[in-house]
């Protein structure tokens, strides 16, 4: 057969041209790792619309005890339990300042004769509840925001030395913090609540003291993981010393499971102080936090169910928030979800 073919004249082939300018091109451009997880993350609505909401609550909480001129801490028994009433909102009859007294919808604010706006309302001792809302917001989001950092900065680092060196100081190591994870987390707080002086930093130490245990875990799995793998080993046989692997090899490639566990930290931090003030460990009056407002309100739900309901929407909010975006940063930064 190949001697068939090679006896044919050569006037019976046609050579076919092709225009390599009109081919069709298949190619994707190039984009670096972060690049390609925020196209990723941008077709996930849910994630995007939790941004938007979360960034116009941090807006909210530096802003909004600045917008209605009235105090948060200032006291004015003859405004007390007043309910909400917003301007412009009034006339389509809901935020107008009525109130139920003794069975009856009365005009509080005209029987007491106040001719100011209280877009919340107040609360029994006559501090605005607007303002007190996004201060206790602020405050809730800084300790939060301080807690979770304080988890990252100390669990990536435990968990990084643990998990590279391997051996006697990883068996040490993890003992210790077997030792840690196996003290229920309330009782340490109550230790440490009772030995600083109730406040803003006590809140903060003691969520942080057990708070970095699942951080460090987590790093120290993944360090496992790619501590053998060509590249570190290239690194290694290249005089990197061990400070420089972890820095510049091992720690990028645990980027994204960091980020996405800080980002679940941080509802956590916020639930969990919340809760301490709900039940009188958080922080003191005059302080505001989510915790105080959701205390305050439980205790008049019945007959002022406002005081409740808007520092319970706004922790709700934040919470949702904050888990739909870590849901979306873990599909974005999972490679397994590439398209």
């Amino acid at each position: 057969m190949k001697k068939d073919i090679e006896q044919l004249p050569q006037e019976q082939f046609e050579r076919i041209h092709i225009d390599s300018s009109k081919a069709e091109r298949i190619e994707k451009p190039s984009l670096s790792f972060w690049q390609d997880a925020w196209l990723r993350l941008r077709k996930n609505k849910a994630a995007i619309v939790s941004m938007v909401v979360l960034v116009l609550l941090v807006i909210m909480a530096l802003v909004g005890p600045h917008l209605n001129g009235h105090d948060g801490t200032t006291q004015n028994l003859r405004h007390a339990n007043l309910p909400p009433k917003m301007p412009g909102i009034e006339k389509l009859g809901i935020m107008d300042g009525v109130g139920n007294l003794s069975g009856k919808k009365i005009d509080l604010y005209a029987m007491k004769k106040v001719d100011e706006y209280y877009w919340f309302g107040t609360d029994g001792l006559g501090r605005d509840l607007f303002t007190r809302l996004w201060e206790g917001t602020q405050i809730s989001l800084l300790i939060a925001f301080v807690a979770a950092m304080i988890d990252l900065v100390i669990g990536v680092i435990y968990g990084g030395i643990s998990g590279y060196f391997g051996g006697r100081t990883d068996d040490i190591m993890q003992r210790i913090v077997e030792i840690l994870i196996g003290i229920p987390t309330l009782i340490v707080v109550i230790l440490m609540l009772m030995i600083m002086e109730p406040g803003l930093m006590a809140i903060i130490i003691a969520i942080s003291i057990t708070g970095w245990i699942g951080m460090s875990r987590i790093v120290r799995a993944q360090i496992l993981k790619f501590k053998n793998q060509e590249f570190v080993l290239a690194a290694r046989t290249l005089g990197s010393n061990d400070s420089k692997i972890i820095s510049k090899h091992l720690l990028p490639n645990v980027l994204g499971i960091i980020v996405i566990n800080t980002m679940f930290t941080i509802p956590n931090a916020i639930f969990f102080e919340a809760f301490l003030s709900f039940i009188g460990l958080g922080l003191q009056p005059p302080n505001a936090s989510l915790g105080t407002l959701i205390n305050d309100g439980f205790k008049v739900m019945e007959f002022q169910p406002y005081v409740l309901l808007f520092p319970a929407l706004v922790i709700s909010i934040l919470m949702i928030a904050f888990n739909l975006i870590g849901d979306g940063l873990r599909d974005a930064l999972d490679p397994k979800m590439k398209d």
